[in-house]
């Protein structure tokens, strides 16, 4: 493997649906497990719209590759140079080939170009089985393992990626599978496999080998193998084929997990092993929930700003809503239920009216409050955060619930300074926290001796962690694809774009509350007319 030349490759499309076409390409030529010399990347300018999900995802935009973009001709005559003969290898070959370059080299008239070599994911998927990220998304894993950001959604960001993946956590797995040629690495990718933990039914995440001793789960297997459906019986039959030759899965089963000392492949299941794994997954944890806590006061911020541009405009919007809206009831009321009832409709739009003005002061109050900690300050909250989940997280004490209610209100006091930015609190807590709960009138004080034996809840505990872990990547990855934080972004490199959005949303908030003005007055002359008294809403005026 160690000088085996061969080329990794990947690419940024117009979409899944085909015609695909492609916008960036970026490669990597590598000789066995290390880069060698520059990358290769490129825009390319197929001259079509590009879809606005697309453009959301990757960046690209028509305009952009008009202007940056090359010729596909050009780009795949210098892609051919570049790749020489080199076997291709992707994180999920079968697309970035078979589906994307291969029908656009078909449309574009010219020869392919390389030979296919193994599929990174399906490597990915089977060295790291069972999965300890949850997915072998390639995202989930770089947030997992704790791999550098190289640009996600980007191609020549994604090859960086699975760079660093293959050379500091593929690589040492695979070499201790004896997998140390490109010959071996490449049949062990493609030969047929099926995850250990079955991943659908009844059965979902339960160990293929439990089969040896569940009779259910056995019997499920055979049905597989029977099937009329080529791929459920082949399934069915991997599964079988493999419960003598399978060693009995560990308890907990293999994964990779960060320590401080670096990457440990977890196969004892001692105390100390699991005390020392926990104690990592808890600050692991702490530092995704404060990168979450950050990333969504990001967003708040941005969000604060144009609230406060456009609060006088949010509110006169709302208020004729609310207006229209009770005008309406009042009027129902008035024809069907008399004068009582449609007195009473006033009353309440007037509670509705006084609820809506208190709750846009508290929210105008929010957003002056509401700023973006500097990254030193984010540094202090982060160890402040991980020193105080360290010491205080209530898991601690699952089997003492007196004890862990003390923790559990402390911790969501934490928790709750975390998400504020309050380094004050935290600070305060850190110092002293019996001093702080005994000032929220919490006595009791907090016990440090947990020290149990129990190997069976320090695997649940530490399989409760590796759970939240992944949930929180998962609301991590999520947030930072949403419109909301793509905007956070541009505004840091580009701050007059806030002023644009501001102005486009104020002609858009006008022209609505127009229209709503309009009905607002219709409604008060038809309640003038049947009432023969003044309109008990106020009088509707143009915003």
């Amino acid at each position: 493997m160690h000088q085996t030349p061969w080329l990794l490759l990947d690419t940024e499309t117009t979409g899944l649906k085909p015609p695909i076409y492609v916008v960036e390409l970026a490669a990597q030529r590598m000789r066995g497990w290390e880069p060698e010399g520059a990358p290769f990347v490129r825009l390319l300018n197929h001259g079509v719209a590009i879809p606005p999900e697309a453009a959301r995802v990757n960046g690209y935009t028509r305009e952009i590759l008009e202007r940056d973009g090359e010729p596909p001709s050009a780009v795949y005559d210098a892609f051919a140079d570049y790749a020489e003969a080199r076997p291709l290898v992707a994180y999920n070959l079968s697309y970035d080939l078979d589906q994307v370059l291969r029908p656009e080299w078909q449309r574009l008239g010219r020869a392919p170009i390389g030979q296919a070599g193994f599929c990174a994911l399906r490597l990915a998927q089977r060295l790291l089985d069972p999965v300890p990220a949850g997915n072998c998304k390639l995202q989930t894993l770089r947030q997992f393992y704790r791999l550098p950001a190289r640009g996600a959604h980007t191609a020549l960001g994604d090859v960086e990626t699975v760079v660093d993946l293959l050379q500091q956590i593929l690589r040492p797995l695979a070499e201790a599978r004896g997998l140390t040629t490109w010959e071996t690495l490449s049949a062990y990718a493609d030969a047929p496999w099926f995850p250990s933990r079955l991943a659908f039914w009844k059965y979902k995440g339960r160990d293929f080998r439990e089969a040896r001793h569940d009779a259910d789960l056995l019997g499920w297997l055979e049905w597989l193998a029977a099937s009329s459906t080529p791929r459920s019986a082949e399934m069915g039959r991997w599964y079988l084929d493999r419960l003598d030759d399978a060693p009995e899965p560990a308890c907990p089963p293999p994964v990779v997990a960060e320590t401080d000392a670096g990457l440990v492949l977890y196969r004892d299941p001692e105390c100390a092993t699991l005390r020392r794994l926990i104690e990592a997954a808890r600050l692991r944890l702490a530092d995704l929930e404060t990168d979450l806590a950050a990333a969504h006061s990001a967003v708040a911020t941005v969000q604060a700003t144009l609230f406060t541009r456009l609060r006088t405009l949010y509110e006169r919007l709302d208020q004729l809503r609310l207006q229209i809206e009770h005008q309406r009831r009042f009027l129902d009321a008035l024809m069907v239920e008399g004068e009582e009832a449609a007195e009473a409709v006033a009353s309440e739009y007037a509670q509705a009216r006084a609820e809506s003005e208190r709750a846009y002061r508290e929210a105008a109050v929010e957003a002056a409050e509401q700023r973006e900690l500097s990254e030193a300050e984010q540094g202090e909250l982060k160890q402040l955060y991980r020193q105080l989940v360290r010491l205080y997280h209530p898991d601690r004490f699952a089997h003492d619930p007196e004890q862990q209610a003390r923790y559990v209100l402390l911790m969501q006091a934490i928790n709750q300074a975390r998400d504020r930015g309050d380094i004050a609190q935290l600070r305060e807590i850190a110092a002293d926290p019996n001093a702080f709960l005994a000032r929220q009138g919490i006595g009791g004080g907090l016990d440090f001796s947990d020290q149990s034996d129990d190997v069976e809840r320090l695997r649940q505990l530490y399989e409760g962690l590796q759970m939240r872990i992944l949930s929180v990547l998962e609301d991590l990855e999520q947030l930072r694809e949403s419109e909301d934080y793509r905007l956070y972004q541009h505004s840091q490199e580009h701050p007059e774009v806030l002023d644009t959005i501001a102005e486009r949303q104020a002609e858009a908030i006008q022209a609505e509350i127009a229209a709503l003005d309009a009905q607002a007055c219709e409604l008060a002359a038809e309640i003038e007319m049947l009432t023969g008294a003044p309109n008990p809403f106020g009088e509707a005026t143009p915003g």
